[in-house]
């Protein structure tokens, strides 16, 4: 009989509470969020490889690539200025690819032209409405529409998983990728609108955790069962 693997439960532990004293910091004071922010995602990181028994597959390679790429996106995008956001921006988009190259190579499998070509479109639909919507325009106009794009992917994937796999793993990566791209949407709306609500920060790291989160418990039944 197989030894259960509670090597997480600490590492867990301390993500949850550096989630916690994040959220606290964004509802009321601004350096406890800019403090903890750095270390989310390698406690994430660290929490998925003591859940999956080590880092002794491509699929856990991937996760902790892309979770270290968005601790740099996170970094990245603390600093204001267009040099910081477009690098920060890179560095998620990165993140994205890495993610979809470990979901993607399990819920792609077998999709034709005929599913890719309608589903490519309504994803172009929907980056268009969005950045019209948030109104982007200027030098981050097409950075924004190819970062879109790979968040339409990512969601395209997590629906693929759920409508031809099953399974409660592919709930999670849907769900994680929904609220990445919610996360991101207020990212832009903080970004471009003049006077943001003061409820946005936190709302940006609510979803945006829980995203990461989704992605990495989803991730690493996947890798468990595959």
């Amino acid at each position: 009989m197989k030894a259960k693997n509670y090597s997480w439960i600490i590492p867990g532990l301390f993500f949850l509470l550096c989630a916690l004293l994040n959220l606290t910091g964004r509802i009321g004071w601004e350096p406890l969020a800019r403090g903890t922010k750095p270390a989310l995602l390698p406690l994430i990181a660290l929490t998925s490889v003591a859940a999956a028994g080590g880092m002794d597959s491509r699929g856990m390679r991937l996760l902790v690539t892309a979770q270290l790429l968005g601790c740099a996106g996170d970094v990245f995008l603390m600093y204001n200025g267009f040099y910081p956001f477009i690098c920060g921006m890179i560095a998620f988009l990165a993140g994205h690819v890495f993610y979809m190259t470990l979901f993607g190579g399990l819920s792609w499998k077998g999709l034709g032209i005929r599913t890719w070509i309608p589903a490519l479109l309504v994803m172009m639909g929907l980056v268009a409405t969005l950045i019209t919507v948030i109104g982007v325009e200027g030098d981050l106009l097409v950075p924004m529409c190819v970062y879109g794009m790979a968040l339409m992917l990512l969601c395209f994937t997590g629906i693929a998983g759920v409508a031809r796999l099953k399974g409660e793993a592919w709930w999670r990566v849907l769900c994680g990728a929904l609220l990445f791209t919610i996360s991101d949407a207020l990212i832009a709306v903080e970004t471009f609108q003049e006077s943001p609500a003061r409820w946005m920060g936190f709302a940006v790291m609510f979803t945006y955790i829980s995203a990461q989160a989704l992605l990495a418990t989803g991730a690493v039944k996947l890798l468990k069962e595959n």
